[in-house]
């Protein structure tokens, strides 16, 4: 009986069909690039009170003029809420601009790896990958960024978003939006390689200190080493960066001269 039975069953063959390998820490091509918009607009969210700040000191950095201090900053705005006027600018223009950023970043990545399948390689694909998807995420973000600087200074005229847009397009045109672009690429393309630079710098030290500290799947290795990189490319592109914001804030006005907002705040 033992062996008719044993003979009768048969374990059924088990085809599993498994999906393929989703990338990226278990999300799909399409879920990682809304992940990406979404911590965009939550960073800009979290930064934006600091930006503020940053605006005003780097739009009053002018030669005929003394530096502004934080603190003189701060008691210029005439109410706490003024820290976050221009975030919803920032918020329509972040969250397109961050899924064109990863989905440029991913697909350069994809295609440059492939090229250069030599591992010594990596870091400049990555870099390479960076720096292809800031050019193409500024083209969508720079607009927005522009109307929420003007938006942000203390003597902005314009009561809102499409006052804003609307007011630039008719007086200045929509080359006026744009016109901090290249400055933008100039600033951020290098921010983006040196912080991958340093970044994977940072990790392989971090390594060398401890295998546990420096485990990919531990918060510590990734907030240190994203810290270190991103101090290191903002000291570096600060000075464009101050450029660029006093690009975007410059009006020209119908008699031929420009002039910053900043250039007007009373201290």
């Amino acid at each position: 009986m033992d062996a008719d039975a044993s003979a009768k069953f048969h374990p059924p063959d088990l085809h599993l069909s498994l999906p393929p390998a989703a990338p990226h820490d278990g999300l799909l091509f399409h879920q990682f690039m809304a992940a990406g918009s979404v911590a965009g607009v939550v960073e800009h969210t979290a930064m934006f009170p600091v930006d503020t700040l940053k605006t005003l000191i780097q739009t009053h950095s002018l030669p005929c003029r003394s530096p502004l201090s934080l603190q003189q900053a701060f008691r210029s705005l005439p109410g706490p809420f003024s820290l976050y006027r221009g975030l919803s600018a920032m918020a329509l223009g972040a969250a397109p601009a961050h899924a064109v950023y990863f989905s440029v970043y991913e697909l350069s990545k994809k295609h440059l790896s492939q090229q250069n399948p030599n591992p010594s390689l990596a870091p400049l694909v990555h870099a390479s990958s960076g720096v292809l998807a800031t050019i193409s995420s500024d083209a969508v973000l720079t607009p927005m960024d522009t109307v929420k600087q003007r938006l942000q200074l203390c003597d902005s005229p314009y009561r809102g978003i499409l006052d804003c847009v609307g007011r630039v397009l008719r007086e200045e045109g929509l080359g006026a939006l744009f016109r901090s672009y290249r400055t933008t690429v100039l600033m951020n393309a290098p921010f983006t390689a040196v912080h991958f630079a340093t970044y994977e710098a940072a990790k392989r030290a971090l390594t060398g200190v401890s295998e546990e500290i420096a485990d990919d799947g531990r918060l510590a290795a990734h907030a240190t080493a994203g810290a270190a990189a991103g101090a290191f490319a903002a000291a570096i592109t600060t000075p464009l960066d101050v450029i660029k914001t006093q690009l975007q804030c410059q009006v020209r006005e119908s008699l031929g001269r420009s002039e910053t907002f900043g250039a007007r705040l009373v201290t």
